[in-house]
């Protein structure tokens, strides 16, 4: 059993309690490593110890460039330490090992972007209306942020809170998942090794209650960085009621992929089996929502079961596996009942709905495809963090778009044409966060990535997301020779 360990102020430490939360392997069903449980105790020291780092410790005193050193040589280390974090994540969550190596690898660009903006941050002169008063602003860094990540992207959503936040100058207490965080203590070793001073980076986790509880709603916390499900975010938003921490919401999704008769089919097949099997459907911009105009339905869906069919199922650590686990046993209960009462409501089953023959331990869920009547069906309204794909015909452009945008959720969507005006149009129409036009679940340390409703607010990555870090501060000067005027004489 491998165990690991708190890292708080620059150094490892259990629980206050003792208490520890074991976690395993999804795809044998064996417990492999055991993490401690931060108690609100743990969850203290380790806040004050970010606090400490922030105002009295080296971290205050470094200037931009060197802060920006320290995220390049984060993002060399996380290069060369790839291999090793890649088959831990894989172990813990069951995602695919040629998946997890291969974005653990490209999450070392996003600590080189916002390593390049840490000096690139500046204030303004301002013209002001007064006489003899020069005025400006600086960007400062906000305080200690609470960055709460879950388990199935945690390196890459890690790196689009840290980059920004270290890069402006702040300190951070990281929250893993309770369920499969073992990726994170891994990091917490690299952090160490990069030579961050004590208190700036602080890698804990624990149950929602007290920890993600007492973090949040920290009265030294003035950033909370979530991403998880929206009933979660509200209980955040309802902690931060207290510390009035500025907040981000990266939530979940129900995004659209919108094919239209004059769509490369090949390419939107591809998109669609990679927006939906990719990652085991365990993604929050998951296309799991797909629109087909009527005129081309079902050879597109006799494709998509063709696909469906032909995908690996197996072992996460073979090179020949697609698709592995999920990451939970409640996660495949809540997909078979959600499968099972929207074929109650008219769904038809065309790929899928069990799990596949052959495996006796682990928790496999076939790649599944149902042809939905309408969008009152179960799987369709509702995010399935699984390998399940609602189809529904649509008539021309306009109804396209009125059931892509039919949804509570507005993080990701797809639209596949090779008309070049309806993809501005339809972009344009289709309300979410982020849009691909011929391709998915593309990303990159430069674009913005976020979304609003019930999928949050706030933006990760790009430059909006580093001033989402900071706070104004407006200096003024008085450059007048004489006195302040005394300010009950009225001239």
């Amino acid at each position: 059993m491998q165990k690991y360990q708190h890292y708080i102020n620059g150094e490892w430490s259990d629980a206050a309690d003792g208490g520890t939360i074991k976690t395993l392997n999804p795809a044998t069903e064996e417990f492999w490593a055991e993490v401690p449980a931060a108690t609100e105790e743990d969850v203290n020291r380790a806040v004050e110890s970010a606090k400490k780092a922030l105002f009295e410790g080296p971290w205050s005193t470094m200037t931009a460039t060197q802060r920006g050193k320290l995220l390049r040589k984060l993002g060399d280390l996380i290069v060369d330490k790839a291999p090793l974090l890649g088959e831990i994540e894989t172990r813990d969550s069951g995602k695919l090992l040629k998946e997890t190596q291969g974005q653990t690898g490209y999450v070392s660009d996003y600590y080189y972007y916002f390593a390049g903006l840490a000096d690139k941050i500046e204030g303004t002169t301002l013209p002001i209306d007064k006489p003899d008063m020069h005025v400006f602003t600086t960007r400062e860094p906000i305080g200690v942020v609470a960055a709460v990540v879950p388990w199935n992207a945690q390196m890459f959503l890690t790196a689009t809170k840290l980059g920004p936040a270290l890069a402006a100058g702040n300190t951070v207490v990281l929250k893993a998942s309770e369920e499969a965080p073992t990726p994170m203590f891994e990091f917490a070793k690299i952090v160490d090794e990069a030579g961050f001073p004590p208190g700036v980076i602080n890698v804990i986790t624990g149950y929602g209650e007290p920890c993600g509880r007492a973090l949040t709603g920290h009265p030294d916390v003035a950033r909370v960085a979530f991403t998880g499900g929206p009933e979660t975010a509200s209980r955040v938003i309802e902690n931060t009621a207290r510390n009035f921490a500025h907040v981000s919401l990266e939530l979940g999704g129900k995004s659209p992929i919108v094919v239209f008769d004059d769509a490369d089919i090949e390419g939107a097949v591809n998109g669609i089996i990679a927006g939906n099997f990719g990652a085991s459907g365990q993604s929050c911009v998951a296309g799991s929502r797909v629109f087909i105009q009527e005129g081309i339905y079902d050879e597109v869906l006799t494709k998509l079961i063709e696909r469906a069919g032909q995908i690996r199922i197996g072992d996460p650590l073979a090179d020949d596996t697609q698709m592995g686990p999920l990451a939970t046993q409640a996660q495949v209960d809540r997909i078979v009942a959600a499968v099972g009462k929207s074929q109650k409501q008219g769904a038809q089953l065309h790929h899928g709905g069990k799990q596949p023959e052959g495996f006796d331990k682990g928790y496999f869920y076939e790649p599944t495809i149902l042809g939905c009547p309408d969008q009152n069906v179960e799987t369709v309204q509702n995010e399935m963090f699984g390998p399940v794909l609602s189809a529904l015909k649509f008539k021309d452009e306009e109804d396209g778009i009125a059931m892509a945008n039919n949804t509570r959720f507005g993080l990701g969507a797809g639209v596949f044409t090779e008309n070049l005006a309806r993809a501005h149009r339809v972009s344009k129409k289709i309300r979410s966060g982020i849009l691909w036009v011929n391709t998915y679940r593309a990303i990159s340390p430069i674009a913005p990535f976020g979304g609003f409703g019930h999928s949050g607010y706030g933006r990760e990555a790009g430059i909006e997301a580093l001033l989402d870090y900071t706070r104004t501060k407006t200096v003024w000067i008085n450059t007048s020779k004489d006195p302040m005027a005394n300010p009950f004489v009225m001239r």
